[in-house]
């Protein structure tokens, strides 16, 4: 597979994923509507319009925002992530994809971050590792050539 086909199913990959963090955050988040008149286009074109936001003005806010991100230790990310969200409620057509205020932003976003690391996970996404290694042996038990060690 050429590198331009796997850039697309990445970006498709990703998409979905986007397209099922929010239709989930539509369905838990109170606040957070989505047009029933079409109930399949608006959450794909509000993941595509996030996912547009997220990969030209999201940088550009972090980097504003870099002293309060340090200070917060990145949880003034969701904050980022709330913004955004309000932006695409904003952007799209009246009624298509509409979040009632900042507070259900915040929860959506958690949602919507939660719910896209996990399914990044299940599906190979991320460079994800989990190891299992060894305990140490216990203090005080040492075996033959556990002492110290002199260099002559």
């Amino acid at each position: 597979m050429n590198s331009d086909t796997q850039r697309t199913l990445r970006f498709l990959k990703s998409w979905a994923i986007n397209t099922l963090a929010v239709l989930l955050a539509v369905k838990i988040v109170p606040g957070i509507s989505i047009s029933t008149a079409s109930p399949y286009s608006a959450p794909i074109m509000t993941a595509l319009a996030l996912g547009i936001l997220n990969a030209f003005i999201r940088p550009i806010l972090m980097l504003l925002a870099l002293p309060l991100l340090i200070f917060t230790l990145g949880l003034f990310t969701l904050v980022i992530n709330a913004l955004l969200l309000r932006l695409v409620s904003w952007l799209l057509p009246p009624g298509y994809f509409h979040v009632e205020n900042f507070w259900a932003a915040f929860l959506a976003a958690i949602v919507i971050g939660i719910v896209s690391v996990a399914l990044n996970i299940m599906t190979g996404g991320t460079k994800v590792a989990v190891q299992r290694r060894p305990p140490p042996p216990p203090p005080g038990k040492s075996g033959p050539g556990d002492g110290p060690v002199i260099d002559v």
